[in-house]
């Protein structure tokens, strides 16, 4: 890619579906990572140890394999009220109407902290040249980022965030948690006030996957993937097995 809600609406429960499919499940490993308080565990981890090659495997080492991950695009206003959008990788669902992601330094993760909101969207296929080019270069280079890539903005009515017009299904977010790691990065968790959708995407009043056709990140060969058909009913297809 954080909510609680005791009723859902058919749109919302959608919509949480989408976001579990395509949430990848790298932040459970930021944020479950060794209790501090576990002084035994963490030597062990710490400690080095003899890695073995598994029979009848490629061994690749010591690398997180958390594929396909979403292709999110955060959004945020800056000090002079400029939007700036950024792709993330490592971000998914935390709660049923919660989000959360990690980031290293950014404008960003700058804005995030004076604002305390954002907009989260799913690049697409229809936008997989702009998105992509949100991801190669800094807002703190190229201030106009959004205007260069020919996007257009419009106020979110519930946060200090821009919607981005051109992404047809938009979050709208407020930050509830900023925690700086170890490592650097900054773990965010965000909660969903709201969520839009453009009725180019929508069938029989509910998010269409197909129409929505969101870009799927692969950390093994660094390509941009579209979902393919459906395979099977989640919840229903392991009934066969009874």
């Amino acid at each position: 890619m954080c909510v609680v809600v005791a009723n859902l609406t058919k749109q919302e429960t959608s919509m949480k579906h989408i976001f579990t499919v395509l949430a990848a499940t790298t932040l459970l490993f930021v944020a479950c990572g060794p209790n501090k308080d576990d002084n035994q565990s963490q030597t062990q981890t710490n400690q080095p140890m003899e890695i073995k090659n598994v029979e009848g495997r490629t061994n690749m080492g010591a690398r997180l394999y958390v594929t396909p991950q979403p292709a999110l695009m955060i959004a945020t206003y800056d000090e002079n009220h400029v939007p700036d959008v950024m792709m993330a990788a490592w971000g998914g669902q935390h709660a049923p109407n919660q989000v959360c992601f990690s980031l290293s330094k950014h404008r960003t993760t700058d804005n995030l902290r004076r604002t305390r909101a954002f907009t989260l969207s799913y690049a697409d296929a229809r936008t997989v040249v702009q998105s992509d080019y949100f991801g190669l270069v800094s807002g703190n280079e190229v201030l106009n980022k959004v205007e260069r890539a020919g996007f257009t903005v419009t106020p979110s009515p519930n946060v200090e965030a821009p919607i981005i017009n051109e992404y047809p299904l938009t979050m709208e977010c407020r930050v509830v948690e900023i925690r700086d790691e170890e490592n650097g990065e900054a773990f965010v968790v965000g909660e969903i006030v709201n969520a839009s959708a453009d009725e180019s995407i929508m069938t029989d009043g509910k998010i269409d996957i197909k129409k929505l056709n969101p870009l799927v990140w692969d950390a093994s060969s660094f390509n941009y993937f579209t979902l393919a058909d459906s395979v099977g009913k989640a919840w229903n297809s392991g009934n066969a097995l009874k």
